[in-house]
C-alpha cells in the first residue's frame, strides 16, 4: 500500500466528517431560531412590534396601552379584520424629536382555494408621538387598528 492510497480513505473520512458537522450546525440554527428578537420598547419600532403582536394575538387591552389617550377615547367600533392570518415586518423608521413614522410590510393570506391560499402584501405606516417621554401610536394601518373602549360608550 502506497502513502497516497492510505491517505485517500482518511481524506474522505475527514471530508465526510466536515460535511456532517456543517449539516448538524445548519439544522441547529434553523430549529433554534424561534421568535424574532424583541426590539427596545423605548423605540418607535419596539412599540409597533409589541402593539402588532398584541393585536394579532387578540389582546386589545395590551395593544391599547401603546395608543395615545386621544385615540383610545375617540375610536368607534368597526368590523374586525381576520388578524390571525397577518404577518407584519419592519421596513423602516423615521424618527424626529417628538414624532416618528414606522413603515411596515403587512402580508395576509386568506382561504384555501383550488390554487392554494390567496396572499397579498403591501406597506403601510404607523404614526407615533412622544407622550411623557414614551412613544405612543397615534395612527395605525386599518388592519391593525383596535378600539378597546367602544363598548363602554
Amino acid at each position: 500500500m502506497t502513502a497516497s492510497t492510505a491517505r485517500s480513505p482518511r481524506t474522505l473520512i475527514v471530508i465526510l466528517g466536515v460535511i456532517a458537522a456543517l449539516v448538524i450546525l445548519a439544522l441547529t440554527v434553523v430549529f433554534t431560531r424561534g421568535e424574532p428578537a424583541q426590539l427596545d420598547e423605548s423605540t418607535p419600532a419596539g412599540v409597533v412590534q409589541r402593539y402588532s403582536a398584541a393585536v394579532i394575538a387578540g389582546d386589545e387591552s395590551a395593544a391599547a396601552e401603546y395608543l395615545t389617550d386621544g385615540v383610545r377615547a375617540e375610536c368607534s367600533r368597526f368590523e374586525q379584520f381576520g388578524r390571525g392570518d397577518l404577518a407584519v415586518s419592519l421596513v423602516s423608521t423615521k424618527e424626529r424629536d417628538d414624532s416618528a413614522d414606522v413603515t411596515v410590510s403587512i402580508a395576509s393570506s386568506t382561504g384555501n382555494g383550488p390554487f392554494g391560499a390567496a396572499e397579498s402584501g403591501y406597506e403601510d405606516v404607523f404614526g407615533l408621538v412622544r407622550v411623557d417621554g414614551a412613544w405612543r401610536i397615534e395612527s395605525a394601518p386599518w388592519q391593525l387598528a383596535v378600539c378597546p373602549n367602544a363598548g363602554l360608550k
